[in-house]
């Protein structure tokens, strides 16, 4: 199937931001004098900001206010970004179906400052670009409101439609949205969620877009 429009998770699937998000969270937790699990890149990679901060605040005593927390996350990510590279292959991707008139979309669960600062990183902000953030939907990934609104910006029935994922919530949510979900993981051998297609290379990524 060619796809109609195609949706792309930020963090981890266009940039490799993944790690900056989790030496953030780290430094902070450390800098309030509380010890980060070792598993809490597994806890919170594609989760959206709310129920994170929900889980520092409930298992590990973070004290601070939402909007505290956030902020100090971000000072320490925004002066870190330049740094970033985007995921191999993937601006490429992007690239060739912009230039063939495919409808895209980026589809995160980060604040719009973070999303637009990572696409100017990595060269791919332009006007009219289509977005979807945490600041635009009541419910983050894994539920399929953010999908579902990319698919009405575009105007693409959502079952024409493509997402590229690396994380689980991020795939779930494209599954629940009745979009064709590819996951994409940044690490080999992690099994797809239910209802997902399984990509294991950028070669079949591109076959899968119909780009080979």
């Amino acid at each position: 199937m060619t796809p109609k429009a195609v949706y792309w998770d930020m963090d981890g699937t266009l940039i490799d931001s993944e790690p900056l998000h989790e030496k953030a969270l780290r430094t902070v937790l450390t800098s309030l004098g509380i010890t980060p699990p070792p598993d809490l890149h597994d806890r919170v990679v594609g989760i959206a900001a709310v129920p994170v901060y929900e889980m520092m605040r409930d298992e590990l005593g973070l004290k601070l206010s939402f909007d505290d927390w956030i902020l100090r996350k971000y000072v320490y990510y925004m002066e870190h970004v330049a740094s970033l590279k985007p995921r191999g292959g993937a601006v490429e991707v992007y690239r060739d179906l912009w230039a063939q008139g495919t409808p895209q979309a980026v589809v995160s669960n980060s604040d719009r400052l973070i999303v637009e600062a990572n696409l100017r990183v990595i060269g791919i902000d332009r006007p009219g670009m289509k977005s979807v953030t945490r600041n635009d939907v009541r419910l983050g990934k894994p539920d399929p409101e953010p999908f579902l609104r990319a698919a009405w910006l575009t105007g693409v029935d959502p079952a024409e439609t493509f997402v590229v994922e690396d994380s689980h919530a991020g795939a779930t949510a494209g599954v629940a949205a009745g979009m064709n979900t590819l996951f994409w993981p940044q690490q080999p051998g992690d099994e797809a969620p239910a209802g997902a297609i399984l990509v294991s290379s950028l070669e079949e990524l591109r076959g899968h877009l119909r780009l080979d």
